[in-house]
């Protein structure tokens, strides 16, 4: 058994959901909407299976896709992209950061990654031969300095993978971060996977992607989801963003992990993302609205939350909440006891460090998210 993965443990996430499941409680842990995403994106993806080819769809992905990506890209956020040679589509955001890592990595390389972060960086690092070098970011703000990049970049940092806005911390990378980033990446001539698969669920700002500093775009690697834009996180329908030559090269990995991804769903998402932008800030301000009236009842039941910037998430930080014990522990008795699944930070944190930090979930119906509140609310007395 490769011994990257044979030790694995279940995730968390896995572990939580089942929990809920089998108890019947409110489940704010795994991250997806209870809504089943945009209808009108899910009709044309019907009308596609029966009026479309099912078979293979070209290994970059269907022409009229990476297209779309490229419109949606440009109105979005102002960037220029060729679909033939700049735009490849994946089977989820998760394979193209799978595909990035296995084609840019050899064995000895060392990629750096910022800690709390996605649980599946690190074991695709280290399956490709790469040594992760962690920089640990902490509450409130989640910031690097300059004296976290110096401790980590060396003559062998061939790649940094960042996530913004990140899950789970919810922060977003300032113009001012990625250009410290972009400096040192220029030192050390070393690129950067930048996963921004939660660029449209931003809130009281504008999203700013790596491909944004001039600096950076020539050696970045922005990766896309449909799941996140249409929430539709079975879908698992990806985009990859980058120069010519970097997409080549990823392509050849992704050849040989998916090949191509269902073209019912890569129609529909064509369509989807030539929806008008009030199709857009509808379900953005209804995230906002959530996000918001569980932010209300937790403030008002006691509890201290950290600054909630983008994604569907928000952190309740339990020590200046005067709620004590490790944040494993705390979701395990709120799962069995209260009724109420979330996620502790400590899962995100390869060194295993507890933040003391649990992430809720609020793209819920404003019943689950009250029944969740008054669950939590049981641990602070």
């Amino acid at each position: 058994m490769n011994p990257v993965f044979a030790d694995l443990p279940v995730s968390i996430f896995e572990i939580m959901s089942l929990e809920a499941k089998t108890l019947g409680a409110i489940n704010l842990g795994q991250g997806f909407p209870e809504t089943d995403g945009f209808p009108e994106v899910r009709e044309a993806a019907a009308h596609a299976l029966m009026e479309q080819s099912n078979q293979y769809a070209p290994m970059r992905g269907l022409p009229v896709l990476r297209q779309a990506v490229a419109d949606f890209y440009e109105r979005q956020q102002g960037l220029k992209l060729d679909p033939d040679t700049q735009v490849l589509i994946t089977s989820g955001a998760t394979e193209a950061i799978c595909a990035t890592i296995l084609s840019m990595i050899t064995p000895g390389d060392e990629v750096v990654v910022f800690e709390p972060m996605y649980d599946a960086y690190v074991p695709l690092i280290r399956r490709a031969g790469g040594i992760p070098r962690i920089v640990q970011l902490s509450p409130p703000y989640w910031q690097f300095s300059d004296d976290d990049l110096k401790a980590v970049f060396t003559s062998r940092t061939k790649l940094v993978l960042i996530t913004t806005p990140n899950n789970p911390t919810t922060h977003c990378f300032t113009p001012e971060q990625l250009s410290l980033l972009a400096d040192y990446c220029e030192r050390f001539d070393a690129y950067v996977l930048s996963d921004e698969v939660w660029e449209q669920v931003v809130f009281d700002r504008h999203h700013v992607s790596v491909l944004h500093i001039p600096s950076l775009a020539r050696r970045s690697i922005k990766i896309g989801s449909a799941g996140k834009i249409f929430s539709l996180t079975g879908w698992k329908v990806g985009f990859v963003v980058a120069d010519k030559a970097l997409i080549d090269q990823v392509a050849r990995a992704h050849q040989f992990i998916t090949f191509a991804t269902p073209p019912a769903l890569q129609h529909a998402v064509a369509f989807g993302l030539g929806l008008p932008q009030t199709r857009f800030d509808t379900a953005l301000d209804e995230l906002k609205r959530q996000r918001d009236y569980l932010s209300r009842l937790l403030t008002e039941a006691g509890f201290h939350l950290l600054p909630a910037e983008g994604t569907y998430f928000l952190n309740v930080d339990l020590r200046a909440s005067g709620v004590t014990g490790s944040g494993l522990y705390v979701a395990y008795d709120l799962v069995r006891h209260h009724g109420l699944a979330t996620i502790p930070l400590q899962a995100f944190c390869e060194t295993g460090r507890d933040l003391a930090v649990l992430r809720l979930c609020f793209a819920k119906s404003l019943d689950s998210l009250s029944k969740g509140a008054a669950a939590l609310s049981k641990i602070n007395c």
